[in-house]
């Protein structure tokens, strides 16, 4: 006879007082056949997981899995009536995803998991988590998920962790699963913590080498008292997710000092040129991770432009009206608020600086506003047409971006 039980995350997260998005089932006793009998659908080609015909929820069979070759595909499955509820929870990455709950809420932790997360602690199951280089991105993604919990890695996960990265076995991570990760990662409540644990293992400068290049690099005290470069990324990632910031913000926030370590040892603390000099370092990280567009474009105006809106107050308004046609946001407007948003979290991102307002950014938007009010209807109607209507149009954007001003700082 077959019995259903409850596992993974749901478990975990409701033991947690976590708020619980989906909930997965494994199946113990059953086969294929009877699933289908029972009116689930099949979903699974490696194996055999189930859709329920009512909730959608998935299901999968029991399963004991072995390595069969490199990379996280590598694994050889075997799902059967007689695996037993341990073996499937054995093969799972970390003890507080290996407790499973009966219908009767009793709980089944026989490799205590409920334990480990009363000590706030990752750990990983059994030996098994060494051949799997997905459980490193995993692990991280977990630090970043469960920060408000004050998880910690466990000395003997981490030691693991930087024998995977030791093996090579990284590199067979696909740029999609990576960029996968990171994105849940970067949405997390403290997406640094992603980041900081991969650095731990030795992972961070496998797959995210233009990251790693910034840690120990100094700037200026007297703008960051954080001084080094790694970690004022760090502070500026952290700041963007306490703003709450969508994807697209926090990804452009993550790359927007890249260029900075880049610069001649000879010039430093000081990094002129670092907006420039980043902008291909973004492109080989956007091609590497095969990052979608809309994070890739942000990006690269954030990189290029963030210094104008740190001065955006001492602009002239030739100057900002340049800057707006750079960022294409005449025609894509929402841009701006994105363009600030990581600018802020730039500015915030600073020992010191992390409660202190950052009014360029509403006077940037106001300056927006302006520029974008201009009837270009008009402008057509006064018989300008071709060349001379871009010229015109950018001298009258120039002036109503300079009424606002005015207007701004008057006031």
């Amino acid at each position: 006879m077959s019995r259903t039980f409850l596992v993974g995350g749901a478990v975990r997260d409701s033991l947690l007082d976590r708020p619980v998005h989906e909930r997965d089932w494994v199946v113990v006793g059953s086969d294929p056949e009877t699933m289908l009998a029972n009116g689930f659908r099949p979903v699974g080609k490696d194996f055999p997981v189930f859709l329920h015909p009512q909730t959608q929820e998935e299901y999968a069979l029991a399963r004991t899995e072995r390595k069969s070759g490199r990379g996280y595909h590598g694994f050889a499955f075997h799902a059967a009536a007689d695996v037993t509820l341990e073996e499937d929870l054995q093969r799972r990455d970390f003890t507080v995803n290996a407790i499973a709950r009966d219908d009767d809420g009793t709980l089944i932790d026989p490799y205590g998991g409920a334990d480990d997360l009363k000590a706030r602690v990752l750990r990983h199951v059994s030996p098994a988590f060494v051949e799997d280089p997905l459980r490193v991105l995993r692990a991280a993604r977990f630090m970043a998920e469960l920060a408000p919990w004050s998880f910690h890695v466990a000395d003997e996960t981490l030691a693991v962790m930087r024998s995977i990265t030791d093996s090579g076995e990284l590199d067979t991570l696909a740029a999609e699963r990576l960029w996968q990760e990171t994105r849940r990662a970067l949405l997390s409540p403290a997406p640094q913590r992603y980041f900081e644990t991969l650095r731990a293992c030795g992972a961070l400068a496998v797959l995210f080498p233009e990251i790693e290049a910034l840690f120990g690099v100094p700037q200026p005290p007297k703008h960051h008292p954080e001084v080094d470069c790694g970690v004022h990324l760090m502070m500026v990632l952290q700041q963007s997710a306490r703003l709450e910031h969508p994807l697209e913000v926090r990804f452009a926030a993550l790359c927007h000092d890249l260029g900075k370590a880049v610069t001649p040892d000879h010039v430093l603390p000081s990094h002129r040129g670092h907006e420039a000099a980043g902008v291909p370092l973004v492109e080989q990280l956007c091609d590497r991770l095969k990052v979608p567009n809309p994070c890739r474009e942000l990006a690269r105006v954030v990189t290029r432009e963030h210094l104008h809106a740190h001065r955006a107050l001492e602009l002239r308004p030739e100057t900002v009206q340049r800057l707006f046609s750079r960022m294409d946001a005449y025609r894509r407007p929402e841009r701006v608020r994105q363009f600030v948003q990581a600018c802020e979290a730039d500015s915030r991102g600073r020992t010191g600086f992390e409660d202190r307002e950052y009014p360029q950014a509403d006077y940037l938007l106001a300056l927006h506003d302006a520029a974008a009010g201009v009837n270009t209807q008009a402008i057509a109607e006064a018989g300008f047409s071709g060349p001379e209507f871009g010229q015109e149009l950018a001298r009258r954007r120039t002036h109503a971006i300079a009424d606002e001003k005015q207007r701004l700082t008057a006031g």
